[in-house]
């Protein structure tokens, strides 16, 4: 994929894949991302959102390292979760990272077990995510990315507070919001805690 100085493991799958050309939203959304701000990016949908998340959290990461998650990823339910467990299936398979998806349905004293034996990246419901977070203890100073995908609509469904109260715990790091649209309601929770997110908008 022709961007600029992608991790080679992860260009490898890509082009495996026949992601040879990267679309409008990868391309303006890769170098802002790679450097480390935070961003609520807007994008019409099936614009590859999803994607675009994944293969700058691979990228990123780069390999699997220490036990605590650096990077967790907030999704609105459970099918959600198992997508983009399968993107990260297919665009990680040289880069190892270890990745583990919990929701409302699986079991919490598995998953706790699941994670604490080491894991590079979370994908969780917001439900799930508040429970694990709450009461596992987690150490979230080694968290790199906190990622939303689809936040207008995790916050359309009622998951303001839980958002809220996780971001209060995470001081450090840095926050990515996917969005269809920026809404006065998006623009609270990104700038929650006086940070200062850049809104990038792609066609």
């Amino acid at each position: 994929m022709d961007l600029k100085k992608i991790n080679t493991n992860l260009q490898k799958a890509l082009q495996e894949n026949g992601f040879v050309a990267a679309n409008e939203l990868q391309h303006e959304t890769f170098s802002p991302i790679k450097s480390g701000i935070d961003l609520v990016i807007q994008s019409p949908k099936a614009s590859g959102k999803t994607v675009a998340l994944v293969i700058n959290i691979i990228h990123k990461l780069k390999e699997p390292f220490q036990e605590s998650p650096r990077a967790l990823i907030m999704v609105n339910d459970k099918q959600e979760v198992l997508q983009m467990l399968e993107i990260f299936s297919t665009f990680n398979k040289y880069n190892e990272l270890r990745i583990f998806g919990t929701h409302d349905k699986t079991d919490i004293d598995d998953d706790k077990n699941q994670i604490s034996a080491g894991i590079d990246v979370l994908i969780g419901t917001p439900n799930r995510l508040n429970q694990m977070f709450s009461g596992a203890g987690f150490n979230v100073n080694t968290l790199l990315v906190v990622a939303f995908d689809d936040i207008d609509v995790l916050l359309k469904n009622r998951y303001e507070s839980i958002i809220l109260r996780l971001l209060t715990s995470i001081e450090k790091g840095q926050r990515l919001f996917f969005c269809t649209q920026i809404t006065e309601r998006v623009e609270v929770v990104a700038t929650a805690n006086e940070r200062e997110p850049l809104f990038l908008e792609t066609e």
